[in-house]
């Protein structure tokens, strides 16, 4: 990251800015413009896409830019060959236009997100994803669409997963063993709803659902879930084993089991309340005396398991330094490997009755737990991402997990589609679900 700066630089000398199109306008994007518009010299946003054209217009005002709002692709081009900025309320003409370096998806939506992701790679847009909603879900397939069309699809820092990715990177480069890539959380309450968040919702000017995620474990379970599927490491049991601890999470590493670890391949988890606050952490081995020698002398303790961890994730302040390693230096922050390694599941939050249509991710009906994807087909678990809208087929206890069986899934869709190609692709032994009417399967 310390030549990005050098490399932004040159840029802003040369008057030729990283130009960004932005999917999304809400809290965590203004953040982002805010951050690349008044203090990334070299970068800009050059065009918003939302839905609601007033909180685009607003992220700009807050930096004290106006924009020109356009309703086509020939506007928009005109817009951006004359230098100036603009807002559009239709996502697919950023993937249209020419002189945009950089597509970033920061909708917090699955199905929406998804189709103008698939828009984006039909067209040679390279993508970067501040959404690991559609990334733990669909992913590993998009990865394989980006591959096919020759363009880069990548995670982003700031949001742990990027995070942690970069610590694994940095701990790796030394020629250490990562064995546990952790996420540091202050609450975990699988029963959480948008009634008990509101307050604090209201404070942070977040939706009611999105802090629901945060405190039920979907959210973490979601991340980690992206996490495992760019490290290949999995989860040593279903939920992860979530430890919680009031001191240092330095202090933890005698509480993992390192040949475990090492027997499973390293393993994503999380831990809850311990210091240094809301960051993340790498525990990494080596086998080598001389890098022994001096991993303690650096006071990182007598091993065999050592503490490599970032005290803070500063969420869309992070954002451009993985914009300008992208377009600047073609560097991927995280993205899948392959075939999904972990997938989230989806369990009741309250009993169910049949007949219910569950709500979506944040809600009053469901939470998710990381499961090893092969476990999750062999048992054919219902991924969370795939939850909202489907109808109950039969009672459902509270805490159960939710089959295919169990449900009557929406109409046909193209997240759906993609995911059975994802699993036809990945786990071609195991059948996967077909969709089916909801209309006809109620009647």
């Amino acid at each position: 990251m310390i030549i990005i700066d050098k490399l932004l630089e040159a840029r802003q000398r040369a008057g030729r800015p990283v130009r960004v199109g932005l999917w999304g306008a809400g809290e965590m994007a203004q953040g982002m413009v805010n951050q690349v518009m008044r203090y990334t010299p070299g970068m800009e946003v050059s065009v918003i896409a939302n839905r609601t054209l007033s909180k685009a217009h607003q992220a700009y005002a807050y930096t004290g830019h106006v924009a020109r709002e356009c309703s086509s692709r020939a506007e928009l081009q005109a817009c951006l060959d004359a230098g100036q900025l603009a807002v559009v309320d239709d996502g697919e003409l950023l993937c249209e236009v020419d002189g945009l370096d950089l597509l970033v998806e920061c909708t917090g939506t699955i199905h929406y997100a998804a189709g103008l992701i698939m828009k984006a790679i039909e067209n040679g847009r390279n993508v970067l994803l501040f959404n690991p909603e559609v990334d733990a879900l669909i992913g590993p397939i998009l990865k394989v669409y980006a591959d096919r069309a020759g363009v880069l699809l990548s995670g982003c820092s700031g949001d742990q997963p990027g995070c942690i990715l970069d610590l694994y990177r940095f701990v790796q480069g030394m020629g250490l063993t990562p064995l546990l890539c952790g996420n540091i959380k202050g609450l975990q309450d699988y029963y959480r709803n948008p009634t008990t968040q509101a307050g604090f919702a209201a404070q942070w000017h977040l939706t009611p659902e999105m802090v629901t995620s945060f405190a039920d474990g979907t959210k973490i379970s979601i991340e980690q879930a992206t996490v495992a599927n760019a490290t290949g490491m999995g989860v040593a049991r279903r939920g992860m084993y979530g430890y919680r601890h009031d001191g240092h999470v330095d202090d933890m590493t005698s509480w993992y089991d390192i040949e475990e670890l090492k027997r499973l391949g390293g393993i994503v988890d999380y831990v809850v309340g311990p210091k240094p606050g809301p960051g993340v952490f790498v525990y990494a081995t080596t086998d080598d005396p001389k890098s022994k020698h001096y991993l303690a002398y650096g006071k990182l303790g007598p091993g065999p398991l050592y503490s490599f961890y970032q005290p803070y994730h500063l969420i869309y302040a992070e954002i451009p330094h993985s914009i300008a390693r992208l377009v600047l230096l073609q560097d991927v922050t995280m993205a899948p490997l392959g075939a999904p390694v972990v997938e989230v599941i989806t369990l009741a939050k309250t009993p169910l009755p049949a007949g219910h249509r569950l709500d979506g991710l944040g809600g009053y009906d469901t939470y998710g737990q990381c499961e090893n994807a092969g476990t999750a087909r062999q048992e054919n678990l219902l991924p969370v991402g795939l939850a909202e809208g489907c109808v109950l087929r039969r009672d459902v206890a509270r805490d159960t997990p939710l089959t295919f069986d169990d449900v009557i899934l929406p109409d046909d869709n193209l997240v759906q589609r993609l995911w059975r190609e994802q699993q036809a692709r990945f786990f071609p032994q195991v059948p996967t679900p077909q969709p089916s009417s909801t209309a006809a399967a109620l009647a």
